[in-house]
Parts: structure tokens; sequence; C-alpha cells
């Protein structure tokens, strides 16, 4: 029976464009999934957007000499057109300044309040001297506390796990000059994450499935929660909704409190976009599969810090459901480890990065979309070299997929001209037959459980199998025997329109030209579109991704059609030359 499946994003920073160590995470593995889901007649919903408030935008707009929301417009847009350029189906990708957001954060908070989980208390909040500002949790660093490790963070230590504040900080210091914060008592409000221990302790324990370093951090965390500010003296964000606060110019609700909640909000906008104001719903009513997928320096965030805010919004463990009713929990929290690039961390600041756009423009989407598919972080820290993806490139999409493809259409068009009917079918016919047909069910079942590198090796063994079923046969002997010739393109033809299914959740654009090759008519794999917008609620006008995926992408073998034309192919994939690398390196090194 199809399901609703809610696809949740990590939510790229608008202060930059985005580089591959962050699509490695959030972007490919998400995409993947929720292509796999919608080609198995599940009803996907995948959302996302810009995060663009925090002392970071603003930090960044003071350097650029802009104001805030002009940063952030201007790396929404790039942002989305990587994303785009990227080939991700988001059914809708917004951003967190628009009035729709604004409103559905401010509920969250006003029931949060009035449930009791959010309290006003006083707290030492760090100030940059040099500018004034509030200066947010991860922006001040210092020797954790606990474990001693010197580059620790405001919010967190990343070597221990454990939370922190920033006044706990030995050492502290702004990551924006280096010069010592200054602590003043200001008064904030506090989400009592401590009050939904037991019921994160319960819903942790009951999750199955999860990749194990998740999990256990995840019920690491909820074993020392403490209440946490989620208020700043900042004058970029959502304003708080109470009397006496909504005002104030120099309060904000803090940045990753909103952010979160912009699943949420995208998700009603979306469905305020399609005419239907409570199309939403189902995705969040606690039936739907909702699948949240990020790298792993977000794990806190996604499976303590926002089931908190579900919970409390919801009415658990007291209180009342808000006017959004009860909302579901992440039914799984699909984190990624870290991408590394030629040994080193990412860094733009160090010029250790390479940009999405720009290996788009070399290269293209499906080339960078199968490397992070088949050798990306999923459960283990990795390293990208360029080494590695000349040769990927080259050996697995240019000479196994592309050249399966190229020679079987080539000999169908040159000898035939059209898909030719088979007659009678040998053992070796049968088996190859049978052997791809019976991947959809181990490939899908991989998929489904966001094991994407495993089942992209499945896949890509059909992809080598048919290849040598085509070798072994060798049609182009079989000039003198043209049934047992024709039967033997069928056979391939059929092969390479089950593999095009396969890997149509890495490889849309590819295998839609694949399709198209094989007399397909209408799109095969929907791509998104970048589409100027109007605020819905009277804001400024922007950008988003949206785009039409109910196409002709199923996950199942289906009989290539007898008689249909085909032309001469045209390469899928180019080769990349050894010198690719050198050339790489030397822009790696110059900073380029």
């Amino acid at each position: 029976m199809p399901r609703h499946v809610l696809t949740a994003v990590a939510w790229p920073y608008a202060n930059g464009p985005r580089h591959i160590g962050h699509v490695a995470g959030f972007g490919v593995p998400s995409d993947v999934f929720s292509r796999y889901q919608r080609m198995a007649g599940n009803r996907v919903l995948m959302v996302s957007g810009t995060d663009e408030h925090g002392t970071p935008i603003q930090v960044q707009a003071d350097r650029e000499g802009v104001t805030a929301r002009q940063l952030a417009d201007r790396y929404n847009r790039v942002i989305a057109e990587d994303l785009q350029g990227l080939g991700l189906s988001y059914d809708l990708f917004t951003r967190t300044t628009t009035r729709n957001h604004y409103a559905v954060v401010q509920q969250l908070f006003t029931t949060l309040f009035d449930n009791g989980y959010v309290v006003e208390r006083a707290q030492l909040s760090a100030i940059d001297p040099s500018t004034g500002r509030g200066l947010p949790d991860r922006y001040v660093e210092g020797t954790c506390p606990i474990c001693a490790y010197p580059s620790a963070r405001g919010d967190q230590c990343d070597n221990c796990g454990n939370q922190l504040d920033p006044q706990d900080l030995i050492d502290p210091r702004s990551r924006i000059d280096g010069q010592v914060p200054q602590f003043v008592e200001s008064p904030q409000f506090f989400l009592e994450l401590p009050a939904f221990a037991e019921a994160l302790g319960g819903w942790l324990q009951s999750r199955q499935g999860w990749r194990p370093n998740v999990l256990k951090f995840s019920e690491n965390l909820v074993a020392d929660l403490k209440p946490r500010a989620i208020t700043r003296d900042l004058d970029w964000g959502v304003p708080i909704p109470l009397p006496q606060w909504r005002d104030r110019t120099d309060k904000r609700i803090y940045v990753w409190f909103d952010a979160v909640i912009g699943y949420l909000s995208a998700s009603v906008e979306w469905a305020r976009r399609t005419g239907d104001p409570d199309a939403w719903r189902p995705f969040w009513d606690g039936t739907a599969d909702a699948r949240y997928f990020m790298g792993k320096d977000n794990v806190v965030f996604h499976s303590v810090i926002w089931p908190s805010i579900l919970l409390g919004a919801s009415g658990q463990p007291a209180g009342a459901p808000g006017p959004l009713g009860a909302l579901q929990l992440p039914s799984e929290v699909v984190s990624s480890e870290f991408l590394t690039m030629e040994g080193r961390k990412f860094s733009s600041s160090r010029s250790v990065v390479i940009y999405v756009r720009d290996v788009l423009e070399r290269y293209g989407a499906d080339a960078l979309r199968y490397y992070l598919a088949a050798a990306g972080p999923e459960s283990s820290d990795t390293d990208f070299t360029w080494d590695q993806f000349v040769t990927r490139n080259n050996t697995e999409l240019v000479a196994g997929w592309g050249n399966l493809v190229n020679r079987t259409v080539s000999l169908v068009s040159k000898n035939l001209g059209a898909i030719p009917e088979p007659g009678e079918l040998l053992g070796d016919d049968v088996a190859a037959l049978e052997a791809s047909k019976a991947a959809f069910a181990p490939v899908g079942a991989l998929l489904d459980r966001s094991q994407q590198k495993a089942a992209l090796t499945e896949a890509m063994r059909v992809v080598a199998d048919a290849n040598r079923y085509l070798s072994d046969q060798a049609p182009w002997k079989l000039k003198d025997d043209p049934a047992r010739r024709d039967t033997v393109l069928h056979v391939a033809l059929q092969l390479v329109d089950d593999a095009k299914a396969l890997l149509t959740p890495f490889l849309p654009a590819s295998c839609d030209q694949v399709d198209a090759m094989l007399g397909g008519t209408r799109p095969w794999a929907g791509q998104p579109e970048l589409v100027e917008v109007e605020d819905l609620d009277g804001g400024p006008a922007y950008p988003v991704l949206q785009g039409d995926y109910d196409t002709a992408a199923v996950w199942e073998s289906r009989p290539v059609r007898v008689g249909q034309p085909l032309a001469p192919p045209t390469p899928l994939f180019r080769k990349l030359e050894p010198s690719v690398v050198e050339e790489e390196l030397a822009r790696l090194e110059g900073g380029a």
C-alpha cells in the first residue's frame, strides 16, 4: 500500500555557496531516497530551504558592506541554482525569511510557552566587544572543561560530544576576531529539555534500523539534558511572539530553534501553494515515514531538540496541542559522516574546497552524484580525491554503464533500426533476464534503509552482468543467424532498460537520456525548476525549487516495446583525461 514519505533535508546556511562536502551529507542521499520512493509508488514530500537568520549572516553581511537580507537574498539564489543543477528533486526548497515561516515558528513558540515548556530566566550572554552584538554559541570557541579539547564550541564539544554553554569554556574567544567575549546577564527564553528526557529516552529505545552511531550518540545526550536558550540578543531573526517582547528590536528567536521548524513551515507553505492548505497534514499526522537527512554535526538538533519541540507542541508529556495539532516525530535521522578533501578538512576560508557549481560546470551532475553515492561518507569519514573521481568516472560510468548503453543501442540502430522481436529464449537469455528482474527487490530494500552504497553496488552488478552477457553472446558475429541475433539484442535492450530503472535514483539525468534513446516519449525522471514566487503573506518575492515528479519512472522491470525505432546513441558520459587530477590539485593549492 502506498505510504506518505516526508523527506526532510538539512537547511544549508545562506552565508556562501555550498561545497561538495555539504551536499555529500544532505543533498545526494536525500534525493536518491526520494526518487526511489516515488518510483516505488509512494507519496513523497521533499522539503528544505536556506537557513538565513543569526549572527553569522550578519557578520558576513558586515564584511561585505550589505544588509543581512541582501546577503541572504544573494546566497539563497546561488544555493538554489546549485541544488537545481545537481538535480535534487525538492517539492519545495524555500527559505526561513518568509512570513509563512515566521508565523509557524511563532505558533510553535507560543504553544510551547502555553504548555510550560518555554520559560524566561536570566542567562550570561556572550557579546563581541568589537561590535557589541551577541555572539551565537558556535561563534565562541575555547577549551572544553570536560575533556580539555582546545577547539570546543560554545554549544557542544566535537571531541567528547557533551553539550556546553559559552561561559563553560576555558579561555573563550570569539571566532570572528579572536577577542575574549564579554558575558552580560540578560533575560532569555529557555526550552525546558529535561522535561522531555523520559519521553525522548523511550522513543529512542523504540527506534529500529537507525545507524548505530546516531542512536548511541543521541541516547548519551538524553542522559544529561539541560535547559537551552532559544532566544538571543540579536536584531536579525524571528520576533518573540509575546506581549512586551514582540516589538523589541534587540531580542530574537535563536536561529537553531527557528531553522528546525523549517521542515514544518516548508510543508505548510508547499500545501498552501498547491491550493489545499491541509495537504501537509498526512505527512505529519503520525502515520507517515519521516526521514531526516544531514551531516553528523547536526544530529543533536534532529534527534533530541527537534523531537522535544514536536513533543511539547503536541501537548506531550503534558499540555494541549497547538493550532497545528499533534505533530509526528522523525522516523529516522539519517546522518552521514564527514567528507574530507585530499586528506584535509573542507575550509572555504583556507581554500580547501571545491564548490558544487564548479564541479557541475566541469564534469556534470551525474558524475558527481555517482561518486558521492559510491564513495561518499555514508557510514564513516571519507576522503574525496581527484584520482578516485577520475578513475570511477572512466571505469564505472564511461566503460561500464555508458559502454553498455552505447554498444547495445548502436548495434540495434545500425543493424535493425528498431527493437527486434525475440525468438526462442535459451538458458543464458532466461538466466540474464531473471537475474536483472530479481534485482529490483533487494536494491529497493537497501534504498529504503538508506544503504545507498550497497544499493548502487548491486545495481552496477546488473550492469556488469549485462556487459558480460553481450560479450559472451557476441551478436555482431550472428549475421548468418538473424533470429538468434535479434533475440540476443532484444534481451540486451531489456537488460539496459532494467539497469536504467535501477540507476535512476542515482543518475536521473543520464537515465532520462537512456529512456529517450529507447523510445520514451515523456520525461522519465523529473528535474527541479527554479521559479520566482510571491510571498504568500505579502513579503518580498523570492525563488523556490519545485518540480513535476509524476513522470514515467517506475521501480520495476517493464518489457521494451518491440518495433520501437532506435536512433544512434549519444554519449552519456565524458572520459576524463589523467591531466584532470593535476589540474584540480593545482587549483586546490592555488586557492582557485
